[in-house]
């Protein structure tokens, strides 16, 4: 008989600590405004509460949720406050949340079908689910030759667009010999970092990736790109993928899709659009204007984790043309090898992506969609709209202030009239309060203040109160006090 300790968390324990657990997330978010939005904490306080060697022997569960509150709580910043304004948001919600604990609990590692058929099934439809509910082209649908995968980020889709991408101008010769240097890819001036760092994993080049003029929205010039393109070809290079944005991260601007994915079907390249945040606003038709000439690209992404309320990380991804994406990406093992793989009659989604694991991300998904339903999801993106339009009529009446950008959605970029120094001030104090997070980019050169109104509970009360706080600090700036 073995007598030795077994050290696990018995069904009972798991049940009364999942409980305690569920109470606490429960408790944080009824309590959640009274936290300042900004951690408060000095680098290195966290690390300093914490003690230099792990304990020898195990811990109660109470005493580890203890040292939630003492040690990770001050450090926190509290992305779910109906009080940060700031970047974009990170939505969770409770259908979200619920979903993802599922997914944990199951503990499936569904890098090919055969190894959870769940997992791969439910994803696949649920992404069809979504190219319904955005009324995206159908060619992303799964029943046609495309269809759509969860990724990690934007991030992960915007590589693995480029590979697929470089395979097919090069004919699938570049995974075997590495690119020669001639192949260039395009952005605008206003792209996300992520696509720079693509062409830097995908061996592109920091170099090829050129970036095009953005007219006076702050979107892409399709007769710069068409320019710069011509005189690629001039050089005896090879334009092969240009990535366009609906909704920048730094101004919201919605660059001209069906005139680039002209030019992009002209000269034979790969059209990416990355919908960011902004995509789902396209749950509404009346906001569907958005993906105007979206029938021309070749993949398509965007993150119910930024307005969907589907905790991150979740990227819908979708490509036109599924066979040349799985051509670029998979390698078959034999350890992977199984008799439903070779019958071609299933999805293995580690061919969709660059990690082998993936996790049951669709439940979460899954969980939100059917939570909220299509009535729902449409009323809280159309409440966000509305709200942050009219934020944008309180800026445009105040002689101090200033619209920086055109805010067709949920983003309003503004200033103070005083100048750089003056707005930087402005954001510090009221960051600093704690009641709210506000940051910044540069439009033109210009230090500019961001509103991103789009986290999940927030309501008009507190963009009223936000704009208070702006116009306070503005105040106590303007007037020398420190």
């Amino acid at each position: 008989m073995n007598d030795s300790p077994n050290f696990h968390m018995t069904p009972d324990e798991f049940r009364q600590a999942g409980r305690a657990v569920v109470n606490w997330i429960a408790d944080y978010y009824e309590q959640i405004e009274s936290y300042p939005v900004l951690s408060q904490v000095k680098p290195g306080e966290v690390r300093s509460m914490l003690p230099p060697d792990p304990p020898q022997e195990g811990e109660t569960f109470e005493a580890i949720l203890a040292d939630v509150d003492r040690v990770v709580m001050p450090g926190i910043t509290h992305w779910q406050s109906p009080n940060f304004f700031a970047y974009f948001p990170a939505n969770a919600s409770g259908p979200a949340i619920l979903g993802d604990l599922l997914s944990s609990g199951l503990g499936v590692q569904g890098m090919i079908w055969a190894t959870s058929p769940a997992c791969t099934e439910v994803e696949t439809h649920v992404l069809d689910w979504v190219v319904k509910m955005l009324g995206l082209p159908e060619k992303f649908l799964s029943s046609g030759e495309g269809g759509g995968v969860i990724q990690d980020s934007a991030s992960g889709a915007t590589l693995c667009a480029m590979l697929a991408a470089r395979e097919r101008v090069t004919g699938f010769a570049s995974n075997e010999r590495g690119c020669d240097g001639r192949l260039i890819a395009y952005a605008s001036s206003q792209g996300h970092s992520s696509i720079e760092k693509a062409a830097m994993i995908a061996g592109i080049g920091r170099g090829n990736l050129r970036i095009i003029d953005v007219d006076e929205k702050y979107a892409m010039r399709p007769d710069r790109l068409q320019e710069q393109i011509e005189a690629d070809l001039a050089q005896g290079l090879v334009p092969f993928y240009v990535a366009a944005t609906v909704g920048t991260t730094s101004s919201n601007a919605l660059d001209p899709l069906r005139a680039i994915g002209e030019i992009a079907r002209r000269y034979g390249l790969w059209l990416h659009v990355d919908g960011a945040m902004s995509g789902t606003a396209a749950l509404c038709p009346e906001f569907r204007y958005i993906h105007d000439g979206l029938e021309l690209a070749d993949s398509y992404a965007f993150n119910p984790h930024k307005w969907m309320f589907t905790n991150f990380d979740c990227d819908c991804f979708f490509v036109a043309d599924r066979k040349t994406l799985i051509k670029t990406l998979s390698i078959l093992p034999e350890y992977l090898r199984n008799k439903a793989t070779e019958s071609g009659a299933v999805i293995d989604y580690r061919d969709w992506h660059v990690p082998l694991g993936r996790r049951f991300r669709s439940l979460k998904l899954w969980f939100v969609i059917r939570h909220y339903g299509l009535e729902g999801l449409r009323y809280h993106v159309r409440r966000h709209v509305e709200i942050a339009q009219e934020f944008v009529r309180w800026v445009e009446e105040d002689a101090d202030f200033e619209l920086a950008a055109p805010a067709p959605l949920n983003v309003a970029c503004f200033r103070h009239r005083g100048g750089d120094a003056i707005n930087q001030a402005i954001m510090d104090r009221v960051n600093a309060g704690g009641e709210m997070y506000l940051t910044h980019t540069k439009l033109d050169d210009r230090l500019t203040l961001r509103m991103s109104i789009a986290q999940t509970n927030t309501e008009r009360r507190h963009v009223e109160k936000a704009w208070r706080l702006i116009r306070e600090a503005a105040a106590a700036v303007t007037s020398g006090q420190t």
